[in-house]
Formats: structure tokens, C-alpha cells, sequence
């Protein structure tokens, strides 16, 4: 009874540790998806405001397009030495980066370096953050039994739109006391500064966590594979691996297409005030974090292809009907209802991801093959929003329907993709070879 006990408690510590780290990138991200409209002149001034969005937007999408750099390095550090030691390389990488993204000088104090200095940011965090997801989401797999594979994946996903909350609270309390100028000047870098917060509790969690008894076990067996990269891209796994990326870059494009340019779509096309945007942002991102661990515990019940195939069917029928409903209500309450229902059937297929791509490698290559693979997919899903902005300028008349269009692409993806991938929600992890 004590040793089952020490389990659970061991456990519970791996999946707050990796749920925490996952939180602390989706408030870093989304604290930067908040300040865009207001820095973009800061660090890239021109006279034609969308050129200066576009080019922050840029910024913002090579942060995304980095990861799988990052998810393929610190995957093969997780496969060799073990996913605890990755996790706690990677929460101090991204927090130091977050926190001296607030110290960033503008263009009217150093001139070209300004924007220099902000990418060369967002590359490191990109890379410290890719290594992230695939280290905590194969150890939290591993640490918890077949039958709670799928709550636990979709609390694990919870973490990220956990962060966009904390973030969305962090941007209302502070635009409430910077105002227009005064968030301009100052506000913006309070909020990355606040980063610093909850990378410490993570850090705390890690270094008192254990390592994957599964991983272990291979450790044991030395049978720890030497080059789980080239295991991934030219052996047997290659081809899941292309199936799953399907998948994933479905996912990270409907992603991109709805929540992640939620700020700059009620900033600069519905054209809320910060209070509004803070209120609506809030709202949308508690039924994500609803809609992550519904689809997770549910993915367990129904299987994982089916789960996720429901939510981007869903997407595909009212995509449009309900960006229409955003952008044209007058009334708030309708208004965060369109929203909500919007981002929660867009977004929750990320719920079974832990669990599915956990189930779709062996351990010796799962943390490279896992985090890689679910990285890559920003490799085009991140440059949604950029996609957005340009079909949007060019015909406004039809705002809501391109963009509503743009979000389609997405759910396109992941239905194409789901033909491909089996069903593994009842594969016993040690087994898979």
C-alpha cells in the first residue's frame, strides 16, 4: 500500500511539473500575442501600420517556427539522459527569456539593433520552449496508468490556455492601471516580467520530481537508443511520423487561426477596446481549457482519431456562421458566446495529443519522436495569423467569411490526416517497438 502510495504522489508531482511548464508557454506566447498591436511601432516603425504589424507578426511566427529545432534537441537529451534533467534545462532557458524580453531596448534608443535583439529573443525562446511539450508530455504518459492516459493528457494540454488565462488576466490588470501611453511605454514590459512567476514554482516541482520509471527501465536494459533522430526521420518510424504531422499541423493552424489571432482580431477587425479585448480573451480561453480535458477524457472512452475528428468536423460546419456572429453582434454576451464556442471546437483536438502521440513511438525515440513531430506542425500552422491579415486587407467587405475560410484550412488538415493515423488509446506504452 505505501510503495502504491508513493506512486500516485510521485506522479501527481510529474504531471504538475509538466502541466506548470506548459502553462508558463502558453502565458509567455500569449503575453506577446497581447502586446503586438501596442509594441509593433516600437521595434519595427513605419508609416503603414500594417507593414509594422506584419513584421512583429513575423517576429512572433519565427518563435513558432524554431521549435521543432528545439523539440528534435532536447527530444534526443530527454531519450539519452532522461526527461526529468530536459524539463529542467528547458524552464530556465524560456524563463530567463521571457523575463529580459520586458528590458528589450526600443528603436528610438539603439535604432536597427531594437528588432535585432527582440528576434534573437524569440529564437531562444523558441528553442527552449520546443524542447518543452515532448519532455513533459511523454514523462506525465509514462508516470500514469492505460485508463487515465486520457484525462491526463487533456489536463497536461490544459496547461497551455491555463497560461493564456493568467496571461489575459496579467494584460487586464495592467492595462487598468497603464493606459494607451502609459501601456505603451511601460505596461508591456511589466507583463513579461511577471513570466518570472510561475517559471520559478515549475523549476521547484522539477528539481524535486523523478525520472520516468519506464524510461528507466530502458536505462536499466541499456537498451537507451544512441540516435533517436535518424530513428525517427529514416527508419520504421518515419512514416507515422509524417501521419502524425498531418495532424498536428491541422491543429496548429486552426490553432493560429482562432485563439492565437483572437488579440489582433478584436483589436484591429472588431475593434474592442483593451478592457473588452482582456473580458472576451478570458472567457474563450476558460472554455479551451473546458474543451482540452473534455477531449482528452473522452478520447479515452470513444478513442483518440474519433475525438478529434468530432471537434474539427465541428469547426468545418460552423467556422464561418459563427465568425459572422463575432464580428457583426453589438452585444457583448453574444459576442463572448461566439467566441467561446469558436475557440473551444477549434482548439480541442490538442486535448488527446499527449496521450496520442505518446502511443504512437517506442521509449527509446518517444521524447525526440513526440516533441518533434508536434512542433514541426508550426512550421506551417504558425504563419495562420500572418494568412489571416493578408486575405482579410484585401477584401474587407468579407472579412469575417476569409477569415472564417482561413480557419477551414486547418480543420481540412487534421481531417486528411486522421484517414491515415490507427487507433492507439489501448496500446500498453512498454510495448510498442
Amino acid at each position: 500500500m505505501s510503495n502504491y502510495t508513493n506512486s500516485v504522489k510521485t506522479s501527481k508531482m510529474i504531471i504538475l511539473g509538466s502541466w506548470l511548464g506548459w502553462a508558463l508557454d502558453g502565458y509567455d506566447l500569449v503575453l506577446m500575442l497581447f502586446v503586438i498591436s501596442s509594441v509593433s511601432q516600437l521595434f519595427f516603425p513605419t508609416e503603414d501600420q500594417k507593414l509594422s504589424l506584419l513584421a512583429i507578426f513575423a517576429t512572433y511566427a519565427i518563435t513558432l517556427v524554431v521549435r521543432p529545432l528545439g523539440g528534435a534537441l532536447f527530444g534526443i537529451f530527454g531519450d539519452k539522459f532522461g526527461r526529468r534533467m530536459a524539463m529542467i534545462i528547458t524552464i530556465i532557458g524560456f524563463s530567463i527569456a521571457t523575463f529580459v524580453t520586458g528590458l528589450l531596448p526600443t528603436w528610438q534608443a539603439v535604432g536597427i539593433l531594437a528588432p535585432m535583439f527582440l528576434i534573437t529573443l524569440r529564437i531562444s525562446q523558441g528553442l527552449f520552449a520546443g524542447g518543452e511539450w515532448g519532455s513533459g508530455a511523454v514523462i506525465s504518459m509514462e508516470s500514469v496508468p492505460k485508463p487515465s492516459r486520457g484525462i491526463t493528457s487533456g489536463f497536461i494540454q490544459s496547461g497551455f490556455p491555463f497560461g493564456f488565462l493568467l496571461a489575459s488576466l496579467t494584460y487586464w490588470l495592467v492595462s487598468s492601471v497603464y493606459h494607451d501611453v502609459g501601456f505603451i511605454q511601460t505596461g508591456w514590459r511589466i507583463m513579461f516580467f511577471t513570466g518570472i512567476i510561475p517559471s520559478l514554482l515549475a523549476l521547484l516541482l522539477r528539481l524535486k520530481m523523478s525520472e520516468s520509471a519506464i524510461w528507466t527501465e530502458k536505462l536499466k536494459q541499456k537498451s537507451i537508443e544512441k540516435t533517436p533522430l535518424k530513428k525517427v526521420i529514416s527508419g520504421k518510424h518515419r512514416k507515422p511520423f509524417l501521419l502524425a504531422l498531418i495532424i498536428t499541423t491541422g491543429l496548429m493552424y486552426a490553432y493560429y487561426a482562432s485563439i492565437g489571432f483572437m488579440p489582433t482580431l478584436l483589436s484591429e477587425y472588431v475593434h474592442l477596446n483593451q478592457y473588452e479585448i482582456a473580458t472576451m480573451m478570458t472567457a474563450v480561453t476558460f472554455s479551451s481549457i473546458i474543451g482540452y480535458i473534455f477531449s482528452g477524457w473522452i478520447s479515452q472512452k470513444i478513442g483518440r482519431i474519433r475525438t478529434i475528428g468530432i471537434f474539427s468536423a465541428s469547426t468545418l460546419i460552423l467556422a464561418i456562421p459563427l465568425m459572422i456572429g463575432l464580428f457583426h453582434t453589438s452585444n457583448s454576451i453574444e459576442r463572448i458566446f461566439y467566441g467561446a464556442v469558436l475557440v473551444m471546437i477549434a482548439t480541442s483536438g490538442f486535448g488527446t495529443m499527449p496521450a496520442f502521440l505518446s502511443e504512437r513511438f517506442p521509449t527509446q525515440i518517444r521524447n525526440t519522436s513526440a516533441g518533434f513531430v508536434f512542433n514541426s506542425g508550426l512550421i506551417i500552422g504558425a504563419w495562420a495569423p500572418l494568412m489571416a491579415i493578408e486575405i482579410s486587407s484585401r477584401i474587407s467587405w468579407s472579412q469575417p467569411i476569409l477569415i472564417g475560410l482561413n480557419l477551414m484550412i486547418g480543420c481540412i488538415m487534421v481531417l486528411a490526416g486522421l484517414k491515415f493515423n490507427p487507433e492507439t488509446k489501448d496500446l500498453d506504452l512498454r510495448e510498442i517497438n
